[in-house]
């Protein structure tokens, strides 16, 4: 795969990076139910093998249990070791409840914990997850601890997810923002008004998350899978996969795999390329729970659409949104 610059780093990124939430397992607030680790392991490989360079976690993906099945994978895993991002700021206590943290105090006690689980001495993207909530100056402790961490040599570069203009504004009073993770999908395009602009204007390199709607867009969910989704996968009762919206999202899907047939490639493959088409757009973060998955989506880095093929979803959207 052809590799692109991330904002101001040295990091050359491929387009698809393999994204390790669903891998955390079940036993969590977000988890996506129960997953088993060496389908975990054999998709990470099998997403290096077809080329790609980064790896996303973060520390409360299965409460540290992401950042170990990382470890394990990159342990047996014979090639060179791709570029590995996690994220802190999301604490968890002894019943599993997770909250939003981001004194400096927690901040370095998250990043010694991450190095530990992820078997590294020093990580390449390390990430706010979240601003604070309710907002408040805690941003700008975390951001500044965040800065300290990357003149220590502890992290390479330093970044942030689900930041808005705002704040990412407040950050960049401190210290350079070298990426911002937004979720960014057909089905959530809330970032193209400001955030995108404002990143492309800043040099911030964007890496989004949940192109593919957390599986919806993939072609695999049906109406049937999604009533079927157990009750420790949080996205059973998202308004994205009941309805009303869930039939206007599968028509949706069914006009992307309409178009995935004329390449011979997957309805999430299109969504996927779709998210990468916009020019501020560095990479798109892309899970697998099994080899099998990473085959059928991982290769979406180098499918370009046509503009013919981006009116056509662009005019779909707009008229099932409507």
């Amino acid at each position: 795969m052809q590799t692109r610059k991330l904002g101001n780093s040295d990091l050359h990124i491929t387009p698809v990076g393999y994204g390790a939430w669903a891998i955390g397992g079940s036993g969590w607030e977000f988890a996506w139910g129960s997953q088993n680790d060496n389908d975990s392991i054999a998709a990470i490989h099998r997403s290096l093998e077809l080329g790609v360079n980064w790896i996303d976690t973060a520390a409360v993906y299965g409460l540290g249990h992401s950042e170990e099945v990382v470890a394990r994978a990159l342990k047996s895993w014979p090639g060179p070791r791709p570029y590995v991002f996690t994220k802190c700021g999301l604490r968890w206590d002894a019943k599993g409840t997770v909250r939003k943290v981001l004194t400096a105090d927690s901040i370095q006690h998250e990043v010694e914990d991450s190095l530990r689980r992820l078997s590294l001495d020093v990580i390449d993207l390390y990430q706010i997850h979240w601003p604070p909530d309710p907002d408040s100056s805690e941003l700008e402790e975390g951001w500044t601890m965040m800065a300290q961490l990357q003149r220590q040599g502890k992290v390479r570069w330093i970044g942030v997810s689900n930041f808005n203009v705002q704040q990412l504004r407040r950050a960049q009073a401190i210290a350079r923002v070298t990426s911002l993770q937004p979720p960014y999908s057909l089905l959530h395009r809330e970032i193209e008004d400001q955030v995108l602009p404002y990143s492309l204007r800043e040099g911030i390199g964007v890496i989004v998350y949940s192109p593919m709607a957390s599986g919806l867009l993939t072609g695999a969910m049906t109406r049937e899978r999604a009533a079927k989704l157990p009750k420790d996968d949080w996205r059973k009762n998202h308004p994205d996969f009941t309805e009303p919206n869930l039939s206007r999202n599968l028509a949706l899907v069914e006009r992307l795999q309409e178009i995935a047939r004329r390449h011979n490639r997957s309805a999430g493959e299109v969504a996927i390329a779709w998210t990468l088409r916009h020019p501020t757009v560095t990479g798109a973060i892309v899970g697998a729970r099994n080899a099998r998955q990473a085959e059928g989506v991982m290769r979406a880095g180098d499918l370009r659409l046509t503009d013919d093929e981006v009116n056509e979803i662009e005019a779909f959207s707009a008229e099932t949104a409507a």
